[in-house]
């Protein structure tokens, strides 16, 4: 799915060059290596405020913390996510309320948003929390539109989405808050746990900046109760390395999305979907967004058979996600059963990832694409 050494043997004197500064210096958390991260992040998000922490998960509860986010509010998201956009709610000790997906671009879906908003379960809402799922931004017209309406915050789960845009704006910069991660296989990735928050708002920014350090404005003055979540020195000078190429990686894999498109094509797997028959369903890039192409995920009817049939070739695959959030056995006291959101139930059923980064070869996506070929012959 993914080799990290490539991108690692073209960076690697200067990673090696500021891990050894870090050492040299000794800020081993937070620190100058942090704070030069956090400079540059803001400025190359167009951002006024980028605050690193520990993890995307902990950006996450950070960014809807310092929102104001608590007990007595919900905050409405998708169920089709990774666990942490469900669990960061919850920490922040709030009630998640779920809609469905658009099943073209996986993302949450601003009509069913609406469904949901004219319910009885949306009393206490206080915000939104759209995912930038596989690195393409959801809908911000449309909730940007919502929020106005209904006096709501709208928090960016950006985990997967640095350098994606919509409509010219990148994400990150497009709600009151968002959250990023730099989990090593994102595209601008941590050799461990880090993420960040970004706002414009001064009062969400030295929030975060106090939550993550246990609440404290002062050292030993607690404030408030929050959390040791902070950035360490090695991450925050990696990731100030990686920075710089960050732009060019992406437009690469934009390069090896657009092979894919290319080879599906020349091979009569495509199918119009959103719904997969007998072939293939590629990814759809809406217009007017930048997709960074974080995963390249394909809808395809017979997904286990034909993921067990590229296991036994060797090659990488995964399900981003096998189970919708509504039916994780830890969160059954959401309320919801099985048919509560069609969209996501039939994704989980059908998506597959392939592998895709900077440095993938044509030759091997070639390998990659006469291989489903094969299998759906």
């Amino acid at each position: 799915m993914l080799d990290l050494k490539r991108q690692y043997r073209l960076v690697h004197n200067e990673l090696m060059g500021a891990v050894s500064h870090v050492l040299e210096t000794q800020q081993f958390i937070l620190g100058e290596s942090v704070a030069a991260f956090e400079k540059a992040a803001a400025v190359q998000l167009g951002m006024a405020h980028a605050v690193g922490c520990s993890s995307g998960t902990d950006a996450l509860w950070l960014a809807l913390a310092s929102a104001g986010i608590g007990p007595g509010h919900t905050v409405l998201t998708t169920p089709f996510s990774f666990f942490a956009s469900v669990s960061a709610i919850l920490r922040a000790g709030a009630t998640p309320l779920l809609a469905d997906i658009d099943p073209a671009t996986f993302n949450l879906s601003p009509v069913a948003v609406e469904t949901v908003l004219n319910g009885p379960r949306a009393e206490g809402l206080r915000a939104i929390l759209p995912v930038h799922l596989y690195g393409q931004c959801a809908d911000f017209t449309s909730f940007a539109r919502i929020a106005k309406e209904r006096n709501l915050k709208l928090i960016e789960d950006a985990a997967q989405a640095w350098g994606a845009e919509w409509q010219g704006i990148k994400a990150g910069s497009l709600g009151d808050a968002a959250a990023f991660s730099f989990y090593p296989t994102k595209n601008l990735s941590a050799a461990g746990d880090a993420g960040m928050v970004t706002t414009n708002s001064d009062e969400i920014a030295e929030r975060a900046r106090m939550l993550r350090q246990h609440g404290m404005r002062r050292r030993y003055y607690h404030d408030e109760i929050g959390w040791n979540t902070r950035m360490d020195g090695f991450q925050g000078a990696i990731l100030t390395v990686k920075l710089k190429y960050i732009d060019g990686w992406n437009q690469l894999r934009r390069t090896v999305a657009r092979r894919y498109h290319a080879l599906f094509h020349a091979a009569g797997l495509v199918e119009a979907g959103p719904y997969p028959t007998h072939g293939v369903v590629l990814p759809h890039e809406v217009p007017g967004t930048h997709h960074v192409w974080h995963q390249y995920v394909i809808r395809t009817a017979r997904r286990d058979g034909l993921r067990q049939f590229l296991t036994e070739r060797k090659i990488g695959s995964e399900i981003y996600y096998p189970v919708p959030l509504h039916l994780q056995t830890a969160l059954q006291s959401l309320g919801y059963a099985e048919g509560s959101f069609p969209e996501a139930e039939r994704a989980a059923r059908e998506v597959l990832a392939l592998p895709i980064f900077p440095e993938l070869r044509e030759d091997e996506q070639q390998t990659v694409v006469s291989a489903i070929a094969e299998f759906l012959s």
